[in-house]
């Protein structure tokens, strides 16, 4: 639109420079015959009418080359504009991205310190973890002794997991608590429970015999032979402790029937020592 007009100013501009110069020959038409006419005995070259002419179409000509210029230059113009727009758009969309990321990054810096903190923190409790099964575990070491040899028989492989030197294990503080807590467990089952087992004992006379034994939870067991040889056994230390005792053969040969279901349930009075 702005091209347009500039062309019909110029235009406007032409016409009327055009009837000026016509008005102004017009003006001078009379002399300039009169003077060719006396000129024209021998005289060369342009005349008055000829050289305006010239000028004319060379100043049309430089208006038009002025007109040509100042459109291209309002062209290149408009394309700078544009680029120049685009080129903002492109920075301001940068500086957004740049702070989105400046924004992501303290979000991750956060992030990742509260994991640092977290984990830490796991790692203080992992290690008082291990600490406190390690000391678990010293613990069924020593209970482990003075269990009866059925219990141990049955525990022997949950035993064999506890590790020899815990500071050089590659087991897990999960994997060894879940292993202590199986041994108590089963530790504690048996310490509510009657059981018979067949064993063999040094009798009063010094010789080797197989016995029928019975544990009374983890604190008492009893055991009679075949000919009728009893004895008491007790949990210490250093293992179980095994003493004769002739005069209660009839009572634990009487609370074995019971619990063999040979004989009618019934009060069986037999020695204990509460230690």
């Amino acid at each position: 639109m702005d091209a347009s007009l500039r062309i019909s100013n110029w235009r406007r501009a032409t016409g009327t420079l055009l009837i000026a110069t016509a008005i102004w020959l017009a003006s001078l038409g009379p002399g300039i015959a009169q003077k060719d006419e006396g000129t024209t005995s021998g005289l060369s070259g342009p005349t008055i009418l000829e050289e305006a002419r010239l000028k004319m179409e060379k100043w049309i000509e430089t208006q038009q080359i002025i007109s040509k210029e100042r459109k291209d230059w309002q062209q290149g113009k408009d394309i700078l504009v544009g680029r120049l727009e685009l080129v903002q758009k492109e920075i301001a969309t940068l500086n957004e991205k740049i702070k989105q990321a400046e924004t992501g990054i303290e979000e991750a810096s956060k992030k990742r310190k509260d994991l640092q903190a977290e984990n830490d923190q796991f790692k203080a409790a992992g290690v008082q973890l291990t600490d406190a099964v390690s000391g678990m575990e010293g613990e069924v070491r020593r209970l482990f002794k003075q269990l009866p040899d059925p219990v141990r028989a049955r525990l022997q492989p949950l035993f064999e997991r506890i590790p020899e030197d815990p500071s050089k294990t590659r087991v897990s503080a999960a994997e060894r608590f879940q292993n202590v807590l199986g041994i108590l467990n089963e530790v504690n089952k048996a310490n509510n429970e009657i059981t018979v087992s067949y064993e063999v004992h040094t009798l009063a006379d010094g010789n080797p015999s197989e016995v029928k034994a019975i544990y009374v939870g983890l604190g008492q067991a009893y055991y009679v032979s075949a000919r009728g040889e009893a004895g008491v056994g007790r949990p210490t230390t250093e293992g179980w402790k095994w003493e004769p005792t002739q005069a209660s053969a009839a009572q634990v040969l009487m609370a074995l029937d019971i619990l063999q279901g040979k004989q009618s349930p019934a009060f069986v009075p037999l020695p204990v020592k509460i230690q």
